[in-house]
């Protein structure tokens, strides 16, 4: 992201930090194309009043009709189901516009939200998303944003089981510093960096201990504390979707599964195929499904390093519900799903899309912004873009996007 964008966002949020601490701290800016500030806000800039009626009477003082950018830190609401952003657009125009986070109180989807309905919207990337939250903390910590009413998840993050896991082996990294190293490779170059390992053991070290965090979390996986487990319709979305894509039946394809778990996605929506091959970075999992479905193959591996499979050899290649895990490299695994994928080959992704509160038994939409207890709601439709992108730059075309209660669909079709 360009220097000039990252100054405006850290701008925003350094003016939301006058606002009284009672209430919710919006900063918000807006830029000409000369990348000059035409006016900024915050909330009770002026006493009593919002960021937007203030940003408004700035813009009719001024006179202004349209502007570049408007940098915004959080997507507040005005009412229930009204967005501020919306009520701002009607009286401005916007070429781009950057969002830091959702508003606490938004819970789930609406049709009329800014950040799926205007096509030039793009966000604060992760650290800035933990500077917005921490400034509004009282707020987000009593909503339904916070995983901590999804005992599961705040309690069995991968992160902490591998930051855990190093401390075993005498390897002590902070959080900041597990957060800001979140790929293997960076993570091994400060483990060579700070304890004077070669690279070689360091990558061996790091993949280690994220295979046993993945086993650990996910060999045993309790279904129940699954969005899922409130969606009965789990197995047939997956079905659906590959009846959409006209595809002859699944028993006498070609299939790799790549981010199996505990196996039951596998063994429920695969036991009858032929031709099968599973991959995971956890063994455990991988020897439940071998007792299930005797005849498959299974690979302990990354989606990321497929090295064992063939050119050109699968027909179709799923991977429900990992491509938005810790760790994962996006841009190596659809390189490697290209590459063992037949010339006219299929892929169907599915990206999690919401944590379920056991108490209260509802689901909350979104996904967890790296390194914090909370939620965001627009997480995975930023996935899906990403991923969209990296497909097309893979040589995949027919990319389609399949949304469902509680994942995201999307598949494509390979071009060699």
């Amino acid at each position: 992201m360009e220097n000039e964008k990252l100054y405006w966002m850290n701008y925003s949020i350094n003016i939301a930090n006058r606002s009284k601490d009672n209430n919710l701290r919006v900063g918000a800016v807006l830029v000409a194309e000369d990348n000059k500030l035409v006016c900024s806000a915050y909330t009770d800039e002026y006493s009593g009043l919002s960021w937007y009626k203030i940003l408004l009477s700035k813009i009719n003082k001024l006179n202004v009709n349209k502007a570049n950018y408007l940098f915004l830190t959080v997507n507040t609401l005005f009412s229930e189901s009204e967005f501020d952003l919306n009520k701002l657009m009607e009286r401005i125009a916007i070429e781009e516009i950057y969002i830091g986070i959702p508003d606490p109180k938004l819970s789930d989807y609406l049709t009329n939200d800014p950040v799926s309905t205007f096509k030039s919207v793009y966000r604060y990337p992760d650290n800035f998303q933990r500077l917005i939250l921490h400034q509004n903390l009282n707020y987000y910590e009593n909503g339904k944003q916070n995983i901590k009413s999804s005992p599961y998840y705040s309690a069995k993050r991968i992160s902490k089981i591998v930051m855990e896991k190093l401390q075993e082996k005498g390897i002590f990294i902070s959080e900041e510093e597990l957060q800001s190293n979140k790929q293997i490779e960076k993570l091994a170059q400060l483990i060579v960096e700070n304890y004077k390992f070669n690279i070689e053991d360091a990558s061996g070290l790091v993949n280690l201990v994220i295979s046993e965090a993945f086993d650990e979390k996910y060999a045993t996986y309790n279904y129940l504390d699954d969005a899922r487990s409130l969606s009965i319709d789990w197995k047939n979305n997956f079905l659906t979707i590959y009846n959409k894509l006209l595809l002859s039946s699944m028993e006498n394809k070609d299939i790799l599964d790549v981010g199996v778990g505990s196996g039951n996605e596998a063994i429920a929506l695969f036991s009858g195929c032929h031709n099968i091959t599973f991959v995971d970075v956890a063994p455990n999992g991988l020897e439940n499904i071998k007792k299930q479905i005797p005849n498959s193959n299974i690979v302990v591996s990354r989606a990321e390093n497929l090295a064992t499979l063939i050119n050109n050899s699968y027909d179709i290649y799923v991977s429900l519900r990992t491509y938005n895990s810790s760790f994962f490299n996006v841009k190596q695994a659809i390189s490697e799903a290209y590459r063992v994928l037949k010339n006219g080959g299929n892929i169907i992704i599915s990206i999690a899309n919401g944590f379920l509160c056991p108490e209260d038994q509802y689901i909350i939409p979104g996904l967890i912004i790296p390194g914090t207890e909370f939620i965001d709601i627009y997480r995975g439709f930023d996935m899906v873009k990403k991923l969209s992108t990296e497909l097309r730059n893979n040589c995949f075309e027919d990319i389609r996007f399949f949304p469902t209660n509680v994942e995201l669909f999307l598949s494509a079709k390979v071009k060699k």
